[in-house]
């Protein structure tokens, strides 16, 4: 076996142990029990609270809901129906809905798993809002003795979804896809989602009638802030409105657009409802109603990156570094200082005669020309890595060295694949057309700079979202 085919068997094994360990089933299982002989539920062998110091206790428990949305919902649904039993399930009339993407769905026994949007098509649709309304009703039927459980991962800003001020779903989507166009961060784009949104900060969980409410988190952002995840459906934000408010005109949308998200932040004044009482980081707080809400986070991208490194080193990799960078760059911005680590990481590789592996999660922006190609922000990392080195650089690309970027949920941008990677016979084939690396960047077109060359991860839909990790490896000549 040559070095390129074992780097690349090295890439695979890497890319498959990052997504078990943030498997959502696998988590809730391992994280979450329950201690007899009063059914206590526990999170890493500790009590969960819920309001006046009291522990979850499902014995005293009435009925309970479990709703929720995002690319991991159906895995953690699918742990709720496995740590609770046949038996517990009956006795307390377990129901509820998920909404997941096309191809996410699985079946249950007593909570239904709905694919509410097409895959790829990251905005919300008629089914999101329809499932929504649903989830939003069975909360509010519920009484002080039920508890609810609310599921809260990566891609639920677009699957958990109730317009505020009557806005069509047809213009909240293109709302959505203009600014996810413009490039600006998810901080941004969630604070206008929560601004257009009855359910996010914190709305739904404004609508619980039962005494108490926990939140299963599988974040896909960076600094793992309850707020944003998701657009906190759980998780209210008395700030974002005077933020928005301030800035409308300064996005890069259309005036009609814009008018959207101004009709939508008048209608929230109106209402006065952001809450306007301090909230703790850790997520636990009370609504109006009386709902004691607690926020459990089971798995990040700092938690994927570990098991990355982990991987890496059983496979002989000194870990030159491994960390989540919660800074919002560009794709551009990365692959071109990935670019310069790389060839740092080539100079410390010859010298100690051992491979060097780099890790970091992340989550790039890109901003889409609107004569756009196919990609998505990991496929044109690596494409902006290739292009600094062979076209700005005018070099080779470093023997027996490999750069990938890949999106944990199996999705890169409306494509197919997970993400990119290059190396040296892949940077040898893109090297001969320079031109068509520097159309790709400007069209953003990397996927199909990348797909003839064999450039592409292709991972499937992995059930689960922990935003993205980007890898180099780099073997010694002696190696």
């Amino acid at each position: 076996m040559n070095i390129i085919q074992r780097q690349r068997e090295h890439l695979q094994s890497i890319v498959s142990t990052i997504t078990s360990s943030v498997d959502p089933y696998r988590l809730l299982i391992k994280r979450l029990a329950l201690e007899s002989p009063e059914d206590v539920l526990t999170f890493d062998g500790n009590p969960v609270f819920a309001g006046d110091n009291q522990a979850v206790k499902l014995k005293s428990t009435g009925k309970i809901l479990v709703v929720g949305g995002g690319k991991a919902a159906a895995g953690f649904a699918a742990g709720l129906e496995h740590l609770l039993g046949i038996k517990r399930l009956k006795k307390h009339k377990v129901h509820g809905l998920v909404s997941v993407p096309e191809g996410c769905g699985i079946a249950l026994n007593h909570i239904e798993v709905r694919e509410t949007r097409p895959r790829t098509h990251n905005i919300p649709t008629e089914t999101v809002v329809q499932a929504t309304d649903v989830m939003f009703e069975q909360l509010q039927n519920l009484k002080k003795e039920d508890l609810a459980f609310v599921i809260v991962t990566g891609g639920s800003s677009a699957l958990i979804e109730l317009p505020r001020a009557q806005i069509p779903v047809q213009s909240l989507a293109h709302l959505t896809q203009s600014l996810s166009n413009s490039g600006i961060d998810i901080q941004t784009l969630n604070d206008i989602r929560c601004i257009t949104s009855r359910v996010k900060a914190g709305g739904l969980a404004m609508a619980c009638g039962a005494g108490k409410l926990i939140v299963l988190v599988l974040s896909d952002v960076l600094n793992d802030q309850l707020s944003v995840i998701g657009s906190g459906p759980c998780m209210p934000c008395h700030q974002r409105l005077a933020t928005i408010d301030k800035n409308i005109l300064d996005l890069k949308i259309s005036a009609q657009d814009r008018a959207i998200v101004a009709q939508a932040a008048h209608e929230l004044k109106q209402e006065g409802s952001m809450i306007p009482y301090p909230l703790t980081d850790s997520g636990n707080w009370i609504t109006p109603q009386g709902c004691h809400i607690t926020h459990l986070t089971l798995g990040t991208n700092s938690l994927a990156v570990d098991a990355a490194a982990t991987a890496a080193t059983a496979l002989g990799y000194r870990v030159f570094s491994a960390t989540s960078n919660a800074h919002p760059d560009s794709a551009n911005t990365v692959g071109i200082r990935l670019a310069a680590s790389l060839n740092t990481m080539v100079t410390t590789c010859e010298t100690t005669n051992r491979p060097q592996c780099l890790l970091e999660g992340g989550e790039a922006t890109v901003d889409v020309p609107v004569d756009h190609g196919q990609g998505g922000r990991n496929q044109h990392t690596v494409v902006a890595a290739a292009h600094d080195i062979l076209v700005n650089q005018q070099r080779e690309w470093p023997t027996r060295a490999l750069l990938a970027s890949f999106g944990t949920d199996g999705e890169d941008g409306p494509t197919s694949s997970a993400g990119g990677f290059i190396d040296d016979d892949i940077a040898k084939s893109l090297s001969r057309h320079p031109d068509k690396i520097s159309e790709a960047i400007t069209r953003c077109d990397s996927h199909e700079l990348l797909k003839p060359v064999g450039g592409l991860i292709e991972t499937g839909l992995t059930g689960t979202n922990v935003a993205d990790v980007r890898i180099v490896l780099i073997n010694p000549k002696s190696n």
